[in-house]
């Protein structure tokens, strides 16, 4: 953010980090990213699928439009809108990670059995007669960035592990925080994952940034737009995912509309 007296410009410290738009982005190295994220079901992340199992069954009813922003290579997100959406949007801006996407969405490997084997212990999920070709079905991949949605678009949205994690830049955090929920319709639940206190991350050879944020600078975003704002550690299980960062949080709410 700048502020201009004349010919002269001010630009915050916080902002002189390199922005989204300084970044590699197809250039990400889906295969190794999912490899050391996903590549087995971890005691974090199943604990982040059982609160928005949890919240959206408590939520939602069927035949929604949903959108996962940042999809990448991680489709619980997406899992977990299945039941309740005839829809799911999966957006993704690398190049890299739609190639990607655009063959797991025809043959999702086997390794994500465990993930849905998690939202089974729900009824509503239970009931989905082969998640697979559910997700084949419903699913729609779009090009495109967080910061160019369209408002008052979807019914359920999720974004996880993405506001805070394609930017150096405080400010780029809270408008893509800021521009997911405002893609919502009012009334919408969401849910979004972050890493906590996050000072980047690196990728095959490239490193990525990040904005170190916590619950109070999730909240200070998320609250004016929000209703039953909860946000909340995620416990560690085994042990952090890797180094430069404390832990995750999950915050789940409600749209209040704009």
């Amino acid at each position: 953010m700048s502020r201009s007296s004349g010919q002269e410009t001010y630009i915050r410290p916080a902002e002189l980090g390199p922005g989204n738009a300084d970044h590699p982005w197809d250039d990400f190295d889906s295969a190794a990213y999912l490899a050391k994220n996903y590549a087995t079901l971890r005691p974090d992340d199943r604990a982040i699928i059982e609160a928005v199992r949890d919240f959206f069954t408590a939520t939602l009813r069927e035949g929604h439009e949903g959108i996962d922003v940042g999809t990448g290579t991680n489709l619980y997100p997406a899992l977990t809108m299945l039941p309740f959406c005839r829809r799911v949007t999966l957006l993704e801006r690398s190049h890299r990670n739609r190639a990607w996407l655009r063959a797991e969405i025809r043959d999702p490997a086997l390794g994500w059995d465990d993930f849905w084997a998690v939202l089974q212990d729900e009824p509503r999920y239970r009931r989905v007669d082969g998640w697979r070709h559910l997700l084949t079905e419903r699913s729609e991949l779009r090009d495109g960035s967080v910061f160019d949605l369209e408002e008052s678009r979807w019914d359920v949205g999720t974004l996880f592990f993405v506001a805070e994690s394609i930017s150096a830049r405080r400010s780029e955090f809270e408008l893509a925080l800021s521009r997911f929920v405002r893609s919502l319709r009012p009334g919408a639940p969401f849910a979004a994952a972050f890493m906590e206190n996050s000072f980047g991350y690196e990728v095959g050879t490239i490193n990525f940034p990040a904005v170190s944020v916590g619950q109070v600078d999730i909240g200070n975003v998320l609250a004016p737009w929000s209703k039953d704002l909860n946000v909340r550690e995620v416990p560690h299980g085994d042990g952090p995912l890797r180094d430069g960062y404390s832990g995750m949080l999950l915050a789940t709410g409600i749209f209040r509309g704009i």
